[in-house]
């Protein structure tokens, strides 16, 4: 058994998709390395050899589409940040003001189109997958953009905007109207001074199952709420065999997928982070990119000249 496989069996199945800070003993984690190398032509070498590749990606590389991020000052919805509307408890409370909320951010995403980060991924996926290796795409974000930028093997650990689960059935549907109901048109303004819509449950979206007719929730892991233990089961397949990791705009401080490239880089395997700034995990990895990730991702995953391709 692998040190991540040991350590994800014990761990992810009772993670909860929440902010934990990092405690200056984890920072002191033997995992450490060396200061992580910024030489792209090393990087290069690497990913000439890599068979399988995990690229884990964060909220920094929808950020650069202008996706909003909800976190830190000013990232507010009205008055409230993400942390208060997306829970389970603010959806029993007011599910009027969470759809709204949820509502503006499926519409904001109809506008917003992949970046050169997202496509670089999607073409080095394409382009390798003839030479009979393998790039998987983990990621934390719910636009979608790498769906739309062409990637294939994706797995979504927080859920999509663009997916819908019953409260009463469970049933889970993809969902691209727009607006998603009748009553949303026009609602969900961000602005402080705008009032809540206060739209009554049963004009809501519902779900169309037959006979069902139960209130939809985002398909969406809200904080308090654990992952899907069987996309957790393929990410830990995916980590166990990769040869390569690339972490991507992310502050490897949202568990469980800040353990994810540590674990990786305890067994031996070079982890590559590409971010706007170094991170509490930085230290453990073998490469270290800063700056925009659409502009430190394409020449990195562009192909090598020891590429064949038929």
């Amino acid at each position: 058994m692998s040190l991540f496989q040991g350590t994800a069996r014990r761990l992810v199945p009772r993670a909860c998709c929440g902010y934990r800070g990092v405690s200056a003993k984890a920072r002191r984690s033997p995992l450490e390395m060396a200061r992580p190398s910024s030489s792209m032509a090393d990087f290069r070498e690497v990913f000439a050899k890599a068979k399988h590749i995990a690229i884990i990606t964060g909220a920094g590389v929808s950020a650069e589409s202008g996706v909003p991020t909800f976190r830190g000052a000013g990232g507010f919805w009205r008055k409230w940040q993400a942390q208060e509307l997306a829970t389970p408890e603010a959806f029993a409370r007011n599910p009027s003001r969470v759809w709204e909320f949820y509502h503006y951010r499926r519409e904001v995403m109809l506008s917003k189109h992949p970046n050169p980060a997202h496509i670089a991924i999607a073409e080095c996926e394409k382009r390798l997958s003839k030479q009979g290796r393998s790039v998987v795409v983990i990621t934390q974000n719910i636009d979608e953009l790498h769906r739309k930028a062409g990637t294939k093997h994706l797995l979504e650990i927080h859920g999509s905007l663009f997916k819908t689960r019953c409260t009463n059935c469970g049933n889970i549907a993809a969902n691209y109207k727009s607006p998603i109901c009748p009553a949303l048109a026009g609602k969900g303004a961000p602005d402080p001074e705008t009032e809540d819509a206060a739209i009554p449950v049963e004009d809501l979206p519902q779900c169309e199952e037959d006979g069902c007719n139960g209130l939809l929730r985002p398909h969406v892991v809200w904080f308090g709420e654990t992952l899907d233990p069987s996309i957790l089961t393929e990410v830990e397949k995916e980590l166990d065999i990769c040869d390569l990791c690339l972490v991507v705009g992310t502050s490897s401080v949202v568990y469980p997928a800040a353990m994810f490239a540590p674990q990786v880089s305890a067994r031996g395997v070079p982890v590559a982070e590409f971010n706007m700034e170094a991170t509490p995990a930085t230290n453990r990895f073998r490469f270290h990119f800063p700056g925009p990730c659409g502009t430190t991702l394409p020449p990195a995953l562009a192909r090598h000249h020891t590429e064949i391709i038929s």
